[in-house]
């Protein structure tokens, strides 16, 4: 690879937005992928894994960082080598194999490394050297009785997780680290519980159809899922942009008449990231007989391309073999979303407390939400701390709503994944008839009730996740668990759909707990001068471009994902039911609010008036995480028969904090 290349592909990867990394940045990338013999997309994986190992906020690079990057890289390297030489030197003498140990040499200390007891002075000699390197202790596990239970440590270390932490231990609790809109004040807290609850929920999603029956996906269906969605986007482009019928045609036409060409981003390798050599443009049976055509993109002053996106072209293929595009399409947006004077001074009297309500003539205090997502624990426990933490400040601040993104019960988490952990010692009930929904009363459902006891008017909703074990539909789009008596669950909470479009009031509320945005990341094409420079943002508009929550296809591999604490480490990816691709679709208009969980950053940003929320995970594998606060202050009502904008991104201030 040229030199230039590696250049763009370094920026690309580990760049900020448009920012060119720094020389020195440059240079200790190009020692670190010369040393260790890695190429631009293994150093980008190691890179994220290690952000991940030190619990970083932010995947910025800078000369320090690298440093301590390439130094975690030889002692893992190291520690492989040592680990590689004691298992030869075990197979020599025909040791016994032991359990692992914690200095492996993967990053999350996954590989398992085997001591054997010495053989003569000489191998005596040589195993008190390693024992001073490696942990356990062998005189510690020889103190024990071979029929003792393992303590915690010991359990976490042979299902592969990372060494406990104390969740009040945590750095910075309550630390505000990003605050949208901060011109608006801070609410204060009322001095006592509202009367009544101060939302009303309308469902725009048809959640009924959900209920699909899983694993019964037929290739015809989904192919016609794909299908219709090309040719819905061209009649999008056409009523746009005013063109006529003669003017669109098939990119894998031979001709030299210009064109333009409505078809999905693909690549023409099923493995490997998508790049400008692999991409390939899929078209529509109507339009194109399916055909898959390379694309020329020289001509493009910039570009922002994903597996599954589907676009609209203006070009010609002149030769056969190949499109060559002159003009990416506007795809249009859908329409903000609008009420009209009699429902915006509907939801300003609930506001304040009923049209009855003494102080009448002032403004409502502004409607306080709180949005987290699971993990709720960290991997060398189930206490579930960050959650009843959050739930305490919700009850203690009476805020309106809650909103809780799975997984609640992770089948991801190490404790869960080998069923090894007991119940509640106060949670009487008989181990051999527990269920999951056992699981989830004894610890999800104490902390909502406690909530709901302090703050009865709090509305609560819970969002399911692929990984939630308390449900059984594991594909995406996902229906809601069923609420049974054995969840314990307070008459406050709703279970709804994933994804979920929802009213709150006026403001319509796009949720889903699909991480989208970090499988964006993971295989987005940036080329040229892209028209968001910024990362996040760029993602986050791809979704609101493409009107879907998961608009990806096919999604990322799992193996690329970060890992978990499971003895595999692989986490089960989106488990996407193409036939059903189209209940993930936004429903009408665009979202005032999108909140959109993932394992990046947390922010919220305003894209093409959407006010945009990642508010992080409530819980890291190994610490504690973050949530988002937003107030949302009342409306302005507009004059009879006037549809009015809702504006949320203009009156709503939201907080990103530590828990």
């Amino acid at each position: 690879m040229a030199d230039d290349d590696i250049l763009a592909e370094l920026t690309e990867r580990f760049g900020a937005g448009d920012k060119p990394l720094a020389p020195e940045v440059v240079t200790e990338l190009r020692s670190i992928m010369r040393l260790f013999e890695l190429s631009v997309d293994d150093m980008f994986f190691k890179w994220d894994a290690y952000c991940i190992k030190m619990d970083a906020d932010s995947l910025t690079t800078s000369l320090e960082t690298l440093r301590a990057f390439k130094q975690d890289l030889q002692d893992s390297l190291e520690r492989s080598t040592r680990t590689q030489v004691h298992v030869k030197t075990e197979k020599r003498v025909g040791a016994t194999p032991r359990t692992a140990s914690k200095n492996s040499g993967d990053v999350f200390g996954m590989l398992d490394g085997l001591t054997t007891p010495a053989a003569g002075r000489a191998a005596k000699a040589a195993s008190a050297r390693r024992r001073q390197l490696e942990t356990p202790s062998v005189s510690r596990v020889k103190a024990e009785p071979a029929s003792s239970p393992l303590k915690l440590e010991d359990r976490l270390e042979s299902l592969g997780a990372i060494p406990p932490s104390s969740f009040h231990d945590r750095q910075n609790p309550g630390e505000v680290i990003e605050i949208l809109n901060d011109k608006l004040p801070a609410p204060e807290p009322p001095m006592a519980p509202y009367p009544e609850s101060r939302i009303k929920l309308t469902a725009a999603s048809d959640q009924k159809k959900l209920g699909y029956k899983t694993l019964a996906m037929k290739l015809s269906e989904a192919s016609e899922i794909l299908d219709d969605r090309i040719d819905e986007f061209a009649r999008l482009v056409q009523d746009h942009h005013k063109l006529d019928d003669s003017v669109f045609g098939s990119a894998a036409r031979q001709g030299t008449t210009e064109i333009v060409a409505v078809g999905r981003i693909a690549s023409d390798s099923p493995e490997g990231k998508l790049n400008a050599a692999s991409l390939v443009l899929e078209t529509s049976r109507s339009t194109g007989n399916a055909f898959r055509v390379p694309l020329d993109l020289k001509k493009l002053k910039g570009y922002q391309f994903f597996p599954g996106q589907i676009v609209a072209l203006r070009g010609s293929n002149t030769s056969g073999r190949e499109f060559s595009a002159t003009e990416l399409l506007e795809i249009p947006l859908l329409p903000n979303a609008a009420s009209d004077a009699a429902a915006l001074e509907a939801h300003r009297d609930r506001l304040r407390g009923g049209p009855d309500a003494m102080d009448s003539d002032s403004d409502p205090s502004p409607l306080v939400v709180l949005y987290a997502s699971g993990p709720y624990s960290a991997d060398d426990n189930l206490d579930f701390e960050p959650l009843h933490t959050l739930c305490s400040r919700a009850a203690d601040t009476y805020a309106d709503a809650l909103v809780l993104c799975g997984p609640f019960i992770d089948a991801e988490h190490p404790l869960i994944a080998s069923g090894d952990f007991d119940l509640p010692d106060e949670f009487s009930q008989d181990p051999d008839t527990s269920t999951m929904a056992t699981v989830f009363r004894a610890f999800i459902s104490p902390a909502l009730n406690r909530l709901a006891s302090a703050n009865p008017s709090i509305t609560i909703l819970l969002v399911p996740s692929v990984r939630d074990v308390v449900n059984k539909h594991v594909s995406w789009p996902q229906d809601a668990f069923p609420r049974s008596k054995d969840l314990g669950l307070p008459k406050q909470a709703r279970i709804v759909g994933n994804p979920m479009t929802l009213s709150i009031n006026e403001a319509v509320l796009g949720i889903s707990s699909q991480d989208v945005l970090m499988d964006l990341r993971q295989e987005e094409l940036v080329g040229g001068r892209p028209l968001t420079p910024d990362l996040l943002a760029r993602v986050c508009r791809h979704l609101i471009e493409q009107r879907h929550y998961f608009p990806l296809f096919p999604p990322t591999d799992r193996a690329r994902l970060p890992r978990t604490g499971t003895a595999a480490g692989i986490p089960p990816g989106a488990v996407l039911d193409v036939s059903y691709l189209k209940l993930g679709e936004m429903v009408h208009v665009r979202p005032d609010v999108l909140v959109l969980p993932s394992a990046l950053p947390p922010f919220a940003k305003v894209i093409e008036s959407v006010l945009v929320i990642n508010p992080g995970y409530l819980s890291k594998r190994r610490g504690a995480g973050t949530y988002a606060k937003m107030a949302l202050y009342p409306p302005e009502v507009p004059q009879e028969g006037v549809l009015q904008a809702h504006k949320v991104f203009e009156r709503a201030r939201v907080e990103i904090t530590r828990i």
